[in-house]
């Protein structure tokens, strides 16, 4: 039987890329974003895999649309879950902050990847490789800041790093292994055209670094070559 994988944020950037490699390697992937009926090469990429890659709306800020995710794997085993969707929010300096934006980014950025993990927790818990991966940024590291500003993302990165850490500890008595990667800086929408990596050398290297996961890397923040990146 194939091993699975769901993915958020599937319909373009580094989410279209993992789907594409995932599918490649034998994995039977589950690619969500909100409109997979606009999501054209997503769509493209599905119907060249002859069943192997389906498509599913999902909006990770929405509880129902969550559970209904859920509720349609059924008894299928989640060998990987890959909360890969995420929001930028504004770029707003000191002193003028979105109040809204900000709880926005929260959402989609914080909110929603703890919001996925319980809903399928029994699903990864049911499968071999038991794996939960955060995709953050090196943005959330508080220690690592050294140039201020962009206060959104930061802090909403930041939570989900403090997020992956608890879950970790709570998990690791089901076998699960929840992990924080950071996927460099990429061209992408949100990574914008002076990125350092393509799409395809990033999600070459995330997968490389799951592959090589094992339990005693639970509660880690990871960069793109497999170092620790300080909290």
């Amino acid at each position: 039987m194939s091993e699975t994988v769901l993915i958020t944020g599937a319909n373009r950037g580094i989410g279209l890329e993992m789907t594409r490699q995932f599918a490649d390697a034998g994995f039977r992937v589950f690619a969500c974003c909100r409109n997979p009926e606009g999501a054209r090469d997503l769509s493209r990429l599905a119907a060249s895999k002859q069943g192997q890659v389906s498509l599913h709306p999902l909006d990770v800020t929405n509880p129902a649309q969550i559970q209904a995710m859920a509720d349609m794997l059924g008894d299928t085993p989640l060998d990987i879950l890959i909360n890969n969707a995420g929001a930028f929010g504004p770029t707003t300096p000191f002193g003028d902050t979105d109040v809204e934006a900000w709880l926005d980014t929260l959402r989609v950025n914080t909110v929603a990847p703890l919001k996925m993990m319980e809903a399928l927790v029994d699903r990864v818990a049911a499968s071999d490789r038991r794996l939960m991966v955060n995709i953050t940024s090196k943005m959330g590291s508080i220690a690592d800041n050294g140039s201020g500003g962009l206060y959104v993302y930061r802090s909403t990165k930041a939570a989900l790093n403090a997020v992956v850490a608890s879950a970790a500890l709570d998990l690791q008595p089901r076998g699960i292994t929840v992990v924080a990667m950071h996927p460099g800086w990429v061209l992408t929408d949100m990574g914008g055209p002076s990125a350092e990596m393509t799409v395809t050398e990033s999600a070459t290297a995330l997968r490389g670094l799951m592959d090589d996961i094992t339990p005693a890397d639970a509660g880690r923040f990871i960069d793109i070559n497999g170092a620790d990146i300080p909290w």
